[in-house]
C-alpha cells in the first residue's frame, strides 16, 4: 500500500478498463430476462431499475438528479411506478443473477474460475477502500451493499464502486464548468468518445430538436463550430473537466499504487478485450452519427 500519488492518467485508464466490465450488463440479454420474469419490461425502466435500486426506492427527481444526463420526462415515465412492480431488493438480486450470467458467457468459465479474476478482484476491492462517501450518492449507496462471495462478481462489485465513485464526481466536474446533461452528451460525442446520438436519444430520452437546441447554445458560448465539433476552446473545456474528474478520483489508485494499479489495468484490459470480441456492445455505440 501507498500513499504516494500516481499519474492521473494511469488511474483514468484503471478505470475505463473497469468501467468496460461493469458496463457489459447494460447490454446484456440476461439482464432483460431477469428483470422480464419480474414483471419489467421495458429495457429503459430496467435501466433505471438495476442502477437505482441500491438508493432504494427513490422517485424521478433523486434519478434525475444522479443520472445527470437523462431526460427528466423519461425518467418520470418509469420512476417512481417501476417500484410497484419490482422492490429495489428483488433488482439488485436479479441483476447480481444477470451479472453471474453475462460474465460466465463473455469470459468463459476458464476465465471465471481463474487466479487472474481471484488476483483482480482482490486489487480493485483494495482500490475501493479509499473511496469516499462526501457527495457521491451513487457510490455511497452501492459501497452499503455486500460483497458477492465469487470472485467474478467480487470484481464487478468493485468495478461499480469504482465506476460510480468516479462518475459522482465527474458529475460535480460537468456541472462547474456549466453543462447542462445534454449539453455534457453533445460535448462528450463530439470528442467521439462519447455514444452515438441515435444511442442518446433512444436511452436517454432527448430528441433531434432538443440535440440541436443544445449544439446552438454550445455554438452561442464558443464551444463547438458550424459543424458540431468541439472549437478549441471547447476542446480544453473538456480537457479540463477530466482533469478534475481525475483529481477527484484520485484517492482509490493513489491507495492501491503504481503497481497494482499498473496490474489491475493489465488484468481489467484483458477481460473487457474478452468481452468486447465476444460481442458485449453494440457494433455502433461509440461515435460522433
Amino acid at each position: 500500500m501507498t500513499t504516494a500519488a500516481i499519474d492521473a492518467r494511469a488511474g483514468r485508464r484503471c478505470h475505463n478498463a473497469l468501467n468496460s466490465l461493469h458496463s457489459t450488463h447494460y447490454f446484456s440479454p440476461d439482464t432483460d430476462r431477469e428483470l422480464s420474469v419480474l414483471g419489467v419490461t421495458d429495457p429503459r425502466a430496467v435501466n433505471f431499475a438495476v442502477r437505482a435500486a441500491a438508493l432504494g426506492p427513490v422517485g424521478a427527481g433523486t434519478v434525475t438528479a444522479v443520472f445527470y444526463n437523462y431526460k427528466h420526462d423519461l425518467v418520470a415515465r418509469h420512476v417512481p411506478a417501476v417500484w410497484d412492480t419490482v422492490a429495489p431488493r428483488q433488482a439488485l438480486a436479479a441483476r447480481e443473477r444477470a451479472v453471474d450470467a453475462t460474465l460466465r458467457r463473455l469470459l468463459g468459465e476458464e476465465t471465471v474460475s481463474s487466479a487472474e479474476m481471484a488476483e483482480a478482484a482482490a486489487l480493485a476491492l483494495r482500490a475501493a477502500e479509499a473511496c469516499s462517501r462526501g457527495a457521491r450518492p451513487l457510490y455511497s449507496a452501492h459501497a452499503d451493499l455486500p460483497v458477492p462471495d465469487a470472485p467474478h462478481l467480487a470484481l464487478w462489485h468493485a468495478a461499480t464502486l469504482l465506476r460510480e465513485h468516479r462518475g459522482d464526481g465527474h458529475l460535480l466536474a460537468l456541472a462547474a464548468a456549466g453543462l447542462d446533461g445534454l449539453e455534457a452528451l453533445v460535448t462528450h460525442t463530439a470528442t467521439g468518445r462519447g455514444m452515438a446520438p441515435k444511442w442518446v436519444f433512444s436511452t436517454r430520452g432527448w430528441s433531434r430538436e432538443e440535440w440541436d437546441a443544445a449544439v446552438d447554445r454550445l455554438r452561442g458560448r464558443g464551444l463547438v463550430d458550424d459543424a458540431g465539433e468541439l472549437t478549441d476552446r471547447g476542446a480544453a473545456l473538456r480537457d479540463g473537466i477530466e482533469q478534475e474528474t481525475d483529481r477527484l478520483d484520485a484517492a482509490p489508485y493513489t491507495h492501491l499504487g503504481a503497481e497494482g494499479v499498473a496490474r489491475l489495468t493489465d488484468l481489467a484490459s484483458a477481460f473487457a478485450r474478452k468481452a468486447v470480441g465476444a460481442g458485449a456492445f453494440p457494433a455502433d455505440l461509440f461515435g460522433k452519427r
